[in-house]
């Protein structure tokens, strides 16, 4: 909750004492920010080191595309580092060109969706390992290579079953046939991902398993790897030779089939903008959509959907303040919502209080169930205008 200490020390977010802010992430100053986003870099740390240990066969490498899901990578990867991650996921190109000035050159980069035909060139030049997941993508990395006169370290993904990224079947059979084409390319990795790893029970998680191994055989040996977060969950069968863990790494639960054994990463404060009697009938927000029953109290804070915060989820939505569950009524605004603080005693919350809409209890799965998404989407939503602190508290 508000004050609990064994999540982030007493004034850490008034202050700033337990860290600075990121060099890669707007923060605006605390004493003109309406919200306080505390960042836990040895949250990070520990939960990475977690998954690490469950798939202790492998090497466990850590995704930190999108801005490390929004909380900063110029930070976070660095903490990584230090927790010994020494291989680094993203989605483009300009996030690994980005991510190479705040990581060690020992550690290895590599791109997701590949490179564009324009892109090419950079990614090889700084060392950035593509993954090729079509026939064109291999064509234009094997000119490269070809122009470069060297072999290019590549990484291949294969579709096995969720129809977004990788070679399909027939491409595969394509390539496996024809050496040529992948001549250059020095393939260090062969990659899939599983489409239902947060359901364990779902038989797709063993079909598409199955799946790499036999459409593996048919190329040259290479590292294989599979599980992302949720798929290190599923146990040995699925880590293979490297897992890409991400959201758990950022305390999102890897499924919800049992208690979250991740610590949350991320508490966000916000500031009561105003608070106010209202009487039987009044009404609050755009739409008009709540009606007060009775006599209560409200209070108007300064988030709303333009700071992550989904409109449609004022209906099941709440803060907290001093343990005690502040529902959202009316509609999300761009800026601000209003929520109900009757239950709390005449004059504990003011104006200029702050209260919690994402904590050590109350984490972004919890958000995400009550907007009708996910966890990952409220964690990358997450503004700009708040002001950041990284702290680096250590386990309990």
């Amino acid at each position: 909750m508000l004050s609990n200490p064994a999540f982030f020390p007493a004034g850490a977010a008034a202050q700033g004492a337990c860290g600075t802010q990121s060099s890669g992430q707007a923060t605006w100053p605390s004493s003109r920010a309406g919200a306080v986003l505390t960042i836990d870099l040895g949250a990070v740390a520990f939960n990475y080191r977690h998954v690490a240990h469950r798939a202790s066969r492998s090497i466990c490498a850590a995704v930190v595309k999108a801005d490390a899901y929004g909380l900063g990578a110029a930070r976070v990867a660095p903490a990584l580092e230090h927790a010994g991650a020494r291989q680094f996921f993203v989605a483009h190109v300009d996030e690994g060109l980005a991510l190479r000035q705040h990581v060690s050159a020992r550690c290895g980069v590599t791109v997701l969706h590949g490179p564009r035909p324009d892109a090419v060139a950079d990614c090889l030049a700084h060392g950035l390992r593509p993954v090729l997941n079509s026939l064109e993508q291999i064509g234009w990395v094997r000119d490269a290579a070809r122009k470069r006169g060297q072999a290019v370290d590549v990484a291949l993904q294969l579709d096995t079953g969720m129809s977004r990224f990788g070679l399909a079947e027939a491409e595969l059979r394509r390539v496996a046939g024809d050496p040529a084409l992948l001549e250059g390319l020095s393939v260090s990795l062969i990659m899939s991902h599983l489409a239902c790893a947060d359901n364990p029970a779902d038989p797709a998680n063993a079909m598409q398993a199955a799946r790499l191994r036999d459409y593996a055989a048919l190329l040259p040996p290479a590292p294989l790897s599979l599980a992302a977060s949720s798929g290190v969950f599923l146990g040995p069968d699925y880590h293979f030779d490297l897992v890409r863990p991400g959201a758990a790494l950022y305390g999102v639960a890897p499924n919800m089939t049992g208690p979250n054994p991740l610590r949350q990463v991320v508490r966000l404060q916000a500031h009561v903008l105003q608070t106010r009697a209202l009487n039987k009938g009044d009404r609050v927000g755009y739409g008009l959509t709540w009606q007060a029953q009775g006599p209560c109290r409200v209070a108007t804070i300064s988030v709303g959907y333009a700071d992550g915060f989904a409109r449609q989820g004022a209906g099941t939505g709440c803060v907290w303040f001093r343990g005690v569950r502040l529902p959202i009524l009316g509609r999300i605004s761009m800026d601000s919502m209003t929520v109900d603080i009757s239950h709390l005693p005449q004059g504990q919350l003011e104006a200029d209080g702050m209260v919690d809409l994402l904590n050590e209890t109350y984490g972004v799965d919890a958000v995400g169930a009550a907007e009708g998404t996910i966890g990952y989407e409220v964690l990358t939503s997450l503004g700009r205008r708040y002001h950041r602190i990284y702290a680096d508290n250590p386990a309990p």
